[in-house]
């Protein structure tokens, strides 16, 4: 795992520096996924997921790993082989420390159907790998590893910049949201509040968005406001996707109305948004 270059003393103390980005993988994954480990929901939607389902849920947490990798994790010089070993490293994490703290809770063993144990280690793994990845590249690293971090961030702001800002929006939706999704208050506030509230509840959201865009040092200084403007409507868009799709995912759809399922991806969207927009102060 190699989040940012090698520092002065990176060629004799390898293994030491290695060490050292595992660890904070490791503590990245659980701080972002704990809860969701201990999370009586997520076991669930584990157990009766569709292999289909699956299956593409952990495909969408890889493209999020690549793109992160990309866009904010690795040092400028990265080529896309390194991005994908990387994401690969962070997916292995990401499932080993799922199957061990499932196990270590009892909520896996020898005993259960091979399916059911799947299901619930790649529910959680997906997760816990986006942690891995923004840990291993933020949490404690040295002045050289920051300022190759701030570099592989230039490099994509040059490159594409709206790209960018959509990938590292939609970690930051995913890691939040997915620890609120699976709990049964979405779907009650979603059949509690008015149309009008819902509507008020999209248009807070829009605007806590471009407040952070405006004034949270991350795009503000230099752009205009109509540029915070589309961010804001870019940011909280993905926002609004991630949403649904997680929404779907733990199966939050299933016997509801048209309106009581937009409701759910708003009522889940203020969450999500607060992950776009400021995770996006700590994924940077």
């Amino acid at each position: 795992m190699k989040k940012t270059g090698a520092g002065p003393d990176g060629g004799r103390r390898p293994l030491e520096q290695a060490l050292r980005e595992y660890a904070r993988g490791i503590i990245g994954g659980l701080l972002f996924s704990l809860p969701l480990l201990y999370t009586m929901e997520v076991w669930w939607a584990g157990f009766i997921a569709h292999p289909v389902h699956l299956l593409f849920y952990l495909s969408a947490g890889f493209v999020l790993l690549l793109g992160y990798n990309r866009y904010a994790g690795l040092h400028k010089d990265a080529s896309w082989l390194e991005v994908g070993i990387e994401a690969v490293e962070e997916m292995g994490i990401g499932l080993l420390l799922s199957t061990f703290f499932l196990w270590a809770l009892g909520q896996i063993d020898g005993a259960q159907p091979w399916p059911e144990i799947l299901g619930k280690i790649t529910v959680e793994a997906v997760t816990v790998a986006i942690g891995v990845s923004v840990g291993a590249s933020q949490l404690g690293g040295s002045r050289e590893e920051q300022e190759g971090g701030m570099a592989g961030d230039t490099r994509a702001r040059e490159g594409s910049s709206v790209l960018g800002h959509v990938v590292l929006a939609a970690c930051g939706a995913v890691l939040l949201a997915s620890n609120v999704a699976p709990t049964e208050e979405i779907v009650q506030i979603a059949l509690e509040t008015t149309r009008w509230q819902i509507l008020l509840l999209a248009l807070l959201s829009l605007a806590f968005g471009g407040f952070v865009l405006l004034y949270g040092g991350l795009d503000g200084d230099g752009d205009s406001r109509t540029t915070v403007i589309s961010r804001s409507v870019i940011q909280y868009a993905v926002s609004l996707v991630a949403s649904a799709f997680i929404l779907w995912f733990f199966g939050r759809f299933q016997g509801t109305s048209l309106a009581t399922s937009l409701a759910e991806v708003v009522v889940l969207g203020a969450p999500a948004c607060l992950g776009a927009s400021v995770g996006r102060l700590l994924l940077q």
